[in-house]
């Protein structure tokens, strides 16, 4: 295939503003041209976000060559080569024509160097997909066959896939991310180099790890990625390896605990509670599991077990107090029976601190979960479903589920001669329980006469 493709099938759409650069640098003198990623989602027909250019000016070029045009410029990672260029409204990244120096820290190059040659800037990125360049005139530059693994729906390193994952860890993770969002399959050389180097994702930051991690499990083809790559993901959620080959041994599931929560994650709306939660909801399970005298599988207790197992990969995550205790709740009463009875479900609404939206992701991890046993036992599917249709009903009623709901407050609880303390909340709360059950009616005076009748 040659390197360069005057006239491909799919050309990138090339934004009046990206164009304006464009021009302003090559009538410099300077060839510049779009890479990376805006070019392969344009030949994936996925929507462009930003497009980034690479050129062969300095960066103090770039900067009195744009300016000198009209447009902005920010200073934002020059040591790198790039400098942000702003064209009627919209930023751009243009990066010099680079190669890396020694990556000692797994993540960053200690150094780069400028180069004339964008081949060469090219030869320094992570797979073929990416290492592609676009000009509006010159066509596609793709001197690694990244067209090619894109058709094919392949990942390839670039060069030494050792090399490659040795000088950036992180991008061992990115492969993972790409297979989940593209559906993409890593090639065999690729994949081998990604697991050879994975305990170098120890000296990535917990942070950046977790937004990788975040990326991937939104992605489309969650499934796939989990369980093609599983031995890539335990390195940073060790947690998974004893749920991989876990046969649960009974006839309410068909897949080990893995597969189980990769289908949950791929079933589950796409947004990072629910998938997270799809993902450890049965992380539990290895620790409680056991067989009985005919061989069946149990696992009593697993959703409780499961709790601290989950917030601790969280923590070590970094992710936020809010998140984890949103997991930890989710994770928690996954397995838990609701009926679909308002009193049950506002006594739920009650125990989640009247947040509707976390019994309505609640009903989602139920759904998900169900959808992934064996077709003969998803009942939840439909029980969830009605858990949400009350929830529905108690919304349009207004009914209480929460003690600001309650018609009466600590204030009352004293008129009564109630002493303040700890006894005025537990009295609010028995109240509030009673208006739940449908004792009382959230009445004022009603639950006033409630609470007196039981002081007396």
């Amino acid at each position: 295939m040659p390197e360069q493709i005057p006239n491909p099938t799919h050309t990138p759409a090339v934004p009046a503003s990206a164009r304006r650069v464009i021009d302003a640098l090559e009538d410099a003198g300077f060839e510049t041209w779009m890479v990376g990623g805006c070019v392969r989602d344009a030949l994936l027909g996925r929507p462009v976000n930003d497009i980034d250019l690479a050129c062969a000016a300095r960066w103090q070029d770039t900067q009195r060559v744009c300016e000198a045009a009209g447009m902005r410029t920010f200073e934002t990672g020059v040591a790198h080569g790039t400098l942000t260029v702003e064209a009627d409204g919209t930023t751009f990244e243009v990066t010099t024509f680079r190669t890396d120096g020694a990556y000692t820290d797994a993540r960053h190059p200690d150094a780069v160097r400028f180069v004339a040659d964008v081949r060469e800037d090219l030869a320094r990125r992570d797979f073929t997909m990416n290492a592609i360049a676009f000009h509006p005139d010159r066509g596609l530059l793709d001197p690694f066959g990244g067209r090619n693994d894109i058709e094919a729906g392949t990942i390839r390193a670039v060069g030494d896939p050792s090399l490659r994952f040795r000088e950036d860890a992180l991008r061992i993770l990115r492969g993972v991310r790409f297979a989940s969002q593209l559906g993409f399959a890593i090639e065999p050389a690729t994949e081998a180099g990604m697991l050879d180097a994975r305990n170098l994702l120890r000296k990535v930051s917990a942070e950046r790890v977790a937004h990788e991690l975040d990326a991937m499990l939104l992605g489309d083809h969650i499934h796939d990625a989990i369980m093609g790559y599983p031995g890539v993901l335990e390195a940073v959620v060790p947690e998974l390896g004893p749920m991989r080959g876990l046969d649960q041994l009974t006839k309410y599931h068909i897949y080990d605990v893995l597969e189980h929560s990769a289908w949950a994650c791929q079933l589950i709306p796409a947004t990072p509670l629910l998938r997270w939660t799809a993902l450890l909801h049965d992380v539990g399970k290895p620790s409680t599991f056991f067989t009985d005298d005919n061989g069946i599988g149990h696992f009593y207790g697993h959703a409780e077990a499961g709790v601290d197992i989950a917030a601790g990969a969280l923590k070590r995550l970094k992710k936020s107090p809010r998140f984890i205790h949103d997991v930890r709740l989710l994770v928690r009463y996954h397995d838990t029976p609701v009926p679909a009875q308002p009193k049950y479900v506002k006594h739920m609404l009650r125990m989640f601190d009247g947040r509707i939206d976390l019994v309505r992701a609640l009903c989602d991890v139920k759904r998900a979960d169900s959808a992934a046993h064996a077709p003969r036992y998803q009942s939840g599917i439909r029980l969830a479903n009605d858990i949400d249709a009350c929830l529905d009903e108690i919304v349009a009623k207004d009914e209480a589920f929460t003690l600001n709901q309650l018609a009466l407050n600590g204030t009352d609880i004293m008129a009564l001669g109630v002493t303040a303390g700890p006894s005025v909340g537990r009295i609010l709360r028995a109240a509030l329980a009673a208006v739940i059950d449908g004792k009382v009616a959230n009445v004022h005076d009603d639950v006033v006469a409630y609470v007196r009748d039981r002081l007396i």
